[in-house]
């Protein structure tokens, strides 16, 4: 069975697996019943030393996760991933891509994967583009760029990944990148390109930063399940930001006169 949602743009925690089964929790009193991913890690290599994370575009990013596989081996994702993709309109690619759009889907938390050998230096830089900066996205387009958006080591933030530094065949090493956009700077920039994807529709209405970490440990859960890498240990996990929680006041008069109640 198949269940289409519609979702309204002032609800983007529902545009996730994850986010429905909240809310149908609520609804039906039921209980949430949420796995915690579990990731035994070991590859070789310390991570700070593999890898660098700067953000020098900090008001745009309010978080940047991240996390590396090793020895990773390209393979076409078992029957039963595949499924679940096409039946939520993802076309599969392989194992790597595919861990990031299914994660995409469960947790409403969009992901890229890098191949390591192409970020110069070990070092992800996340800022604005330069005026006129080129670049050619995975759907093989050069894009011409602006200082209003968003740019990530070899990729548009937010949006589609760097063509030089997609996952083909040979990939070894990978970089699972789970991060936090300002919405309104993917919106502008999706709309400024011409471009709008599954990752820059979400990332537009606003997600939570606080998805980023669980979203990646499921990521590297999905590896170690599938045989596809081995997950080097630690984290790299830059946090710029992170919002207060709302607190909502209880108005009884406004409540009573609105539902007849007496509250």
């Amino acid at each position: 069975h198949v269940i289409e949602f519609e979702i309204t743009p002032n609800r983007p925690d529902c545009l996730s697996v994850i986010g429905l089964a909240r809310e149908a929790s609520a609804t039906f009193g039921k209980q949430l019943k949420l796995h915690t991913p579990v990731v035994n890690g070991g590859a070789q290599g310390d991570l700070n030393e593999l890898l660098s994370v700067e953000t020098p575009a900090d008001d745009l990013c309010p978080r940047y996760t991240a996390r590396m596989v090793r020895n990773v081996k390209i393979a076409p994702s078992p029957k039963w991933m595949r499924e679940r993709l096409r039946a939520m309109g993802v076309r599969p690619i392989n194992n790597i891509v595919d861990i990031t759009n299914y994660v995409m889907m469960e947790y409403g938390q969009p992901m890229h994967a890098f191949d390591y050998r192409y970020v110069k230096g070990g070092k992800i830089v996340v800022r604005r583009a330069a005026e006129g900066e080129e670049l050619t996205t995975l759907d093989g387009n050069v894009r011409k760029l602006n200082p209003n958006i968003l740019v990530i080591a070899d990729g548009l933030a937010g949006i589609m990944g760097g063509e030089n530094s997609e996952i083909v065949s040979d990939t070894v090493d990978v970089v699972f990148e789970s991060a936090n956009f300002d919405g309104t700077c993917i919106r502008k920039g999706a709309l400024s390109l011409g471009m709008r994807t599954e990752a820059s529709a979400k990332f537009e209405k606003g997600l939570d930063p606080m998805n980023t970490l669980p979203a990646v440990e499921r990521a590297c859960e999905l590896v170690e399940l599938l045989g596809a890498g081995e997950v080097v240990d630690g984290v790299i996990d830059v946090i710029n930001s992170i919002p207060e929680p709302t607190v909502l006041a209880l108005r009884p008069d406004k409540i009573n006169a609105l539902l007849g109640t007496d509250v």
